[in-house]
């Protein structure tokens, strides 16, 4: 059972014995499975507090952490250097914290024959410069490309790893989360995009990988990332201000235990 939170009560509640207290947790909706489930353990094991948690993307959850509408900012890629001048700038000091690893799956249509890519291929296709499937031995059919928009942390991971920081394709189609990434490859036949692999579902196909030029090919998986096998690898960060550590303290303390990490491994993510 999810748990509402009300203000007023929770102010009488803290009024009677200074126990009670509230967590904003926002941003990476990567992060956000896992936070959510995560949250909802910790919620059993500390009756007295309550965590909300909400998606929006990196981008939106640093915002937040800056300007104080969050406690616990998701991100599923570093702060980037603006980002650290801005909040030095208003005099605020972000601590990270490393959640979990996530591998990034490629995917595309199950009815799409073509079963594997390398990054080069992958970077030729996300660039616009390949734009039929039969070009990477598939039919002929054009490639419709769907990316995260800007503010994912996703869609930066993917830039720098895939693309090798090199510019996407003008007509790349932006998508506000991962499930619409999701919806969108599962109904177009032509589609490819990239997601979290703990969304993979069978409603997509994800592809085998390879980043020696075509040597190896490796499908994405716990198991393949966790031998280091699988290339497309991240860590998946929590940011908090230093001033407020004791409030996000026992939250990122139990992580830590057993029962989190199982969580982490059975929900597809890596834990650290």
């Amino acid at each position: 059972m999810k748990r509402i939170f009300f203000p007023f009560l929770f102010l009488c509640l803290y009024c009677l014995n200074g126990t009670a207290t509230a967590q904003r947790i926002k941003g990476s909706d990567t992060v956000l499975p896992l936070t959510q489930e995560l949250s909802e353990m910790y919620m059993k094991s500390h009756p007295s507090e309550t965590v909300t948690v909400t998606g929006g993307g990196s981008g939106v959850g640093i915002s937040a952490l800056m300007d104080g509408t969050t406690d616990l900012a998701m991100a599923s890629r570093r702060i980037k250097f603006s980002e650290k001048i801005k909040m030095k700038q208003a005099r605020h000091e972000p601590c990270e914290v490393i959640v979990a690893y996530d591998a990034l799956a490629i995917i595309v249509n199950p009815r799409n024959p073509v079963r594997q890519l390398t990054r080069e291929q992958l970077e030729a296709i996300f660039r616009g410069k390949i734009t039929n499937w039969k070009q990477v031995g598939g039919e002929d059919a054009k490639i419709i490309v769907y990316s995260r928009e800007t503010s994912s942390g996703t869609y930066e991971f993917f830039k720098e790893s895939v693309l090798k920081n090199k510019n996407y394709m003008s007509g790349v189609l932006s998508m506000p989360a991962t499930g619409a990434i999701i919806q969108s490859v599962s109904q177009t036949k032509g589609a490819i995009g990239y997601v979290g692999l703990a969304y993979l579902n069978p409603r997509v196909k994800a592809l085998a990988v390879s980043y020696d030029q075509g040597k190896t090919f490796v499908y994405p998986s716990v198991k393949t990332a966790i031998r280091k096998e699988y290339p497309v690898v991240r860590p998946l960060y929590y940011y908090y201000e230093k001033k407020n550590e004791a409030k996000v303290l026992p939250f990122l303390k139990y992580l830590t235990t057993q029962e989190a990490k199982d969580k982490i491994l059975q929900l597809g993510f890596i834990p650290r």
